[in-house]
């Protein structure tokens, strides 16, 4: 079987093209950044992975580069809400139309059985919370920001294509992701960086809202298992167990690391604070269960970082 992954050399992307590797699946990356952790991987995983450099918004390259493929998983996205915030013309080039073109790659080679989409749960974010916890079926109402309305296209894109063109897709509402290799922009880097820095902790609002974080190498897990055959035509809530708050981050980061300052700022607009989601459904279906608690999962990114990011900034010299 012959994968491609958008967006592959990202965070989350690199991780779900690891656990795709482990399963015995060859895996194309199709990125702009070269997936330098490859390199490093053993002869017998890196004969299964290749690079194709493109963009989303290059349809002749990604027709091109999906031509021997079997599915798709499509990670690649303006995925930052604050780069969103200040250049939405941009994140609906990236989010909206590279989506398009994805589907559409998909829809012109029949020899590709699923397109994997990565959404979110801040899609819930509008929808109301009533009595129960919420599940895939739940309503979604019109989003006040508009990385969830980005969000919301690909969703109604993906069923669109799925009942019109005979594309089969599946739908991942990513939980707030956080490990290893995370971007810098994402708020448990963010503190972690700050601490190890020995800057103050800022936390926009009282710190109560809440995610439910998952760890990086958990929800990869989940998407790999999304590949299964049950998973066609369904949308998934990849969330996180346990339900941490932002002011909950600060303080782990200052048990693991120590002699952190916390400051409260004033909140940002849209911002999600939290809601009850259910990952029954992927627990049921593909087996999924997000097993790294969020302190442990903290710990082994504080060490990646020190180790990879941290320890080699301290021991270089600017002339």
């Amino acid at each position: 079987m012959k994968v491609m992954v958008t967006g592959g050399s990202g965070f989350i992307g690199s991780h779900v093209v690891d656990k795709l590797l482990a399963r015995g699946i060859e895996v194309r990356i199709y990125d702009l950044i070269y997936p330098e952790f490859i390199d490093g991987m053993p002869q017998n995983m890196r004969k299964l992975v290749d690079y194709y450099q493109g963009s989303l918004l290059e349809e002749d390259r990604m027709r091109a580069a999906t031509a021997h493929m079997d599915a798709i998983y499509h990670l690649a996205a303006v995925a930052n809400v604050n780069d969103v915030a200040k250049d939405p013309q941009n994140a609906q080039r990236i989010n909206v139309q590279g989506t398009f073109n994805v589907l559409e790659a998909a829809r012109n080679n029949p020899r590709i059985k699923r397109v994997l989409y990565a959404s979110t749960v801040w899609i819930y974010q509008d929808t109301p919370q009533g009595t129960g916890i919420l599940s895939e079926d739940a309503p979604i109402s019109l989003p006040a920001h508009f990385y969830t309305a980005t969000k919301i296209y690909g969703e109604a894109a993906c069923t669109s294509y799925s009942k019109l063109f005979n594309v089969p897709t599946t739908i991942l509402r990513f939980g707030v992701p956080y490990g290893t290799r995370a971007r810098g922009e994402i708020v448990s880097a963010i503190f972690v960086k700050k601490a190890l820095n020995g800057e103050p902790i800022t936390i926009a609002g009282d710190g109560s809202q809440y995610r439910k974080f998952v760890y990086v190498e958990d929800l990869a897990e989940g998407c790999a298992l999304a590949l299964k055959d049950i998973g066609r035509d369904k949308i998934y809530n990849l969330e996180g167990e346990e339900k941490v708050s932002v002011r909950q981050i600060a303080e782990t980061v200052n048990e693991i690391i120590g002699g952190v300052n916390i400051v409260y700022t004033e909140g940002r607009k849209g911002d999600f604070t939290g809601k009850d989601i259910s990952n029954q459904l992927a627990k049921n279906e593909l087996g999924w269960v997000p097993s790294t608690s969020f302190k442990k999962g903290m710990e082994k990114y504080i060490a990646w970082y020190r180790k990879n990011i941290h320890d080699k900034n301290e021991g270089s010299i600017s002339l």
